[in-house]
């Protein structure tokens, strides 16, 4: 197994980096909140697990070991493959996820795209005890995205290779969406967003 990848970032896209390890580029797949993370040219450290197929090796990488192994544990819930899986970890913090099973919040997993009500409620029954607790302050993550989804998004946009200013016009776009999900309560989805900006950027090309 590849435990992790270790080097300098050789390129970005909106759900790839590009490291670069011993003169080999090492294609991970990620979520666009680790993606915002990363750099071209700048030393990265991933995370990895790597999924066997029979016609693919695919290697999907991670900020940190708590989501690669929360990645790894949501995997052995029936129906759920590594793509729902990160999908899952794309709009969830993995204590954010320890906390939705811990209180069967169907709300939050249905807020995934590809888990509807009834898949939420078989996820529920089959992963409530195996996650594990919430270690972190769940309560406190809104109030950071609603601090940092700009940040997050505008720095995503310059590391896929976006002008700042194209990157500024794009977050300006998608702002109602996030401050639709602010005002109802919630917290906006740095992934979700991205994917919308980078249409919005699409169609201005």
């Amino acid at each position: 197994m590849i435990a992790f990848v270790s080097g300098p970032v050789a390129a970005l896209a909106p759900d790839t980096a590009v490291v670069e390890v011993g003169g080999i580029g090492m294609a991970v797949q990620c979520t666009p909140g680790t993606l915002a993370t990363l750099r071209v040219g700048q030393p990265a450290r991933l995370a990895t697990s790597l999924v066997v197929r029979e016609d693919s090796l695919t290697l999907y990488g991670f900020a940190d070991d708590d989501e690669r192994q929360t990645f790894e544990l949501l995997q052995t819930a029936s129906g759920v493959g590594p793509r729902l899986a990160q999908a899952m970890l794309a709009v969830h913090s993995p204590d954010a996820l320890r906390q939705a099973f811990a209180s069967a919040d169907e709300k939050a997993l249905t807020a995934v795209p590809g888990i509807g009500k009834k898949g939420a409620q078989k996820l529920l029954l089959e992963l409530k005890d195996r996650l594990g607790k919430p270690v972190g302050s769940a309560a406190a993550a809104p109030a950071h995205a609603a601090a940092g989804w700009r940040d997050q998004l505008q720095a995503a946009l310059v590391g896929l290779g976006y002008a700042a200013r194209e990157a500024d016009e794009a977050v300006e776009a998608v702002a109602p969406r996030a401050e639709a999900v602010l005002a109802d309560g919630g917290q906006p989805q740095v992934g979700q967003l991205l994917r919308a900006a980078l249409q919005t950027l699409n169609r201005a090309r």
